[in-house]
């Protein structure tokens, strides 16, 4: 947190935390919150904000270009999206159910 204030480079607090909407949408959703709405943990959204981070390193050191971190981010997203849909879920049961048969 004190790092990204340093980076704001004004005194502009509307810039503060821009751009950085998805990566706190992704770090809660990854920490387990549903997109849907409910509960959440804010221990594993902290640990969610590690991944992310850990994933815009390991995205740039492998070097390809920042960009990529963004395509990266949307696909996480997606499959965040197809995973917590009602259609897998009960796709997934229908899978389980009939696998015990």
């Amino acid at each position: 947190g004190i790092i990204v204030a340093a980076d704001i480079r004004g005194a502009d607090a509307n810039n503060a935390g821009l751009w950085l909407e998805l990566d706190a949408i992704l770090a809660v959703v990854i920490g387990g919150g549903s997109l849907m709405g409910g509960r959440f943990n804010l221990l594993l959204s902290v640990v969610g904000a590690l991944i992310i981070q850990g994933m815009n390193t390991g995205i740039l050191l492998s070097g390809f270009p920042p960009e990529m971190n963004q395509v990266v981010k949307a696909v996480v997203v997606l499959c965040v999206l197809i995973v917590q849909s009602q259609r897998f879920i009960s796709l997934i049961k229908g899978v389980r159910s009939h696998d015990k048969t």
